[in-house]
């Protein structure tokens, strides 16, 4: 009797699959091959903005997953993408960074991310997102604690409410508002953080700040942009941050609203918080250049960042934007427009998308918890503000 050898037939090992129709998803397949994807970002829509990406790649599990992100020298900063390392995660709840490489030349610009997820699935994401509902919990977490009232500003185009939190007894009007570009994510960690410190019953600088001010906090002020995965704007394709002169219903119902509330209450301090693609460094913008620009005001503004930068490492002067020479502040930006309108001392907060050179992290770079923990420093500072100004 012979026996016939029969050849095993070859085992087909399926291709990944990569989503991205989900809360702040962005991204567009354009071919998969094994365990290697070309992919492009979605545009912003109505506009030509794109940078934002959050995807999920299934099917994972310890396979070397080669993620070409293409045509990148488009995007709204190309400078961004040197020395950047992409965000992932595989349970949604702890974000570090992997293997990224930038190359200019290839492909109109691109980035390679390479991971080997331990899970079956893992997530990619410019930054660590933080959702609607997210920002819902926080919302009502907020708003359940003791001496806090919350308020619908007004609405966005799509229909969604622009939530602020109110709190503290005091005179002294304070404004912090995030997120008026979607894609700053690390802009609402910051405000969980903010609002931890607030309501904590036991956090001594809270307590003496909500004697002295009331606050008047929006978590996230374009809630359509955060959730069709939008970089810089809203549901109409406009950037809010170039509004604030003259926000209309039909454009920027978002930015309108907030004015509003502001005209109604008067603004003593302000700090617009946001994200910045380049710049590898946490730092403040100012009102330099503002039409009724005082050197009392200025002095002002330049003593809280002076404390800011003692109080905590994460916090730099050295380095940011150059500042505006006399009379040419745009006020259709929100800090300008509200140090102007208000006599306010207002500012622009801006954290990496990187990490913070000055104080780097090999596994996590800049992360939502020093986001978090950077909103508790501002406040404490905020404390100490009001104290030498007195």
């Amino acid at each position: 009797m012979t026996e016939t050898t029969m050849n095993p037939s070859p085992v087909v090992v399926p291709s990944i699959r990569i989503d991205a129709a989900f809360d702040s998803g962005n991204i567009a397949v354009l071919s998969i091959l094994g365990s290697a994807a070309r992919l492009k970002i979605r545009k912003d829509h109505g506009s030509d903005f794109f940078q934002w990406f959050h995807f999920r790649v299934s099917g994972a599990a310890g396979r070397e997953l080669e993620l070409k992100i293409t045509g990148l020298g488009a995007s709204a900063y190309p400078g961004g993408w040197p020395g950047y390392r992409a965000a992932v995660s595989e349970d949604r709840q702890v974000w570090r960074r992997t293997t990224t490489q930038w190359d200019a030349s290839e492909d109109g610009g691109t980035l390679t991310i390479r991971h080997t997820p331990a899970a079956d699935t893992a997530w990619f994401a410019y930054f660590a997102p933080y959702s609607l509902e997210r920002h819902n919990d926080l919302v009502s977490r907020t708003a359940a604690s003791p001496g806090v009232s919350h308020r619908v500003l007004g609405h966005s185009l799509d229909g969604r409410p622009i939530d602020c939190l109110e709190l503290g007894e005091g005179s002294r009007q304070v404004w912090l508002y995030a997120r008026q570009h979607p894609g700053e994510s690390m802009a609402e960690w910051w405000m969980d953080g903010a609002l931890a410190m607030l309501t904590d019953p036991a956090d001594p600088h809270a307590r003496s700040l909500r004697q002295t001010c009331r606050f008047h906090v929006v978590p996230n002020a374009n809630p359509d942009g955060s959730i069709r995965g939008h970089l810089r704007t809203n549901a109409a394709g406009v950037n809010l941050n170039r509004e604030w002169h003259s926000p209309t219903a039909e454009r920027s119902p978002e930015v309108l609203a907030i004015r509003n509330a502001m005209d109604a209450t008067g603004v003593d301090f302000a700090i617009d918080v946001h994200g910045d693609e380049a710049i590898p460094h946490v730092f403040v913008a100012g009102f330099e250049g503002i039409p009724s620009w005082t050197e009392a005001q200025g002095a002002a503004y330049r003593r809280y960042r002076a404390i800011l930068e003692r109080r905590t490492p994460d916090f730099q002067t050295r380095r940011g934007y150059p500042e505006a020479r006399p009379g040419t502040a745009n006020l259709s930006m929100s800090t300008n427009q509200v140090a102007e309108r208000f006599g306010a001392v207002a500012m622009t907060l801006e954290m990496p998308f990187k990490d913070n050179d000055d104080l780097p992290c090999a596994e996590h770079g800049w992360s939502p918890e020093r986001s978090a923990l950077l909103g508790r420093d501002c406040l404490a500072a905020l404390w100490e503000w009001l104290g030498s100004s007195d």
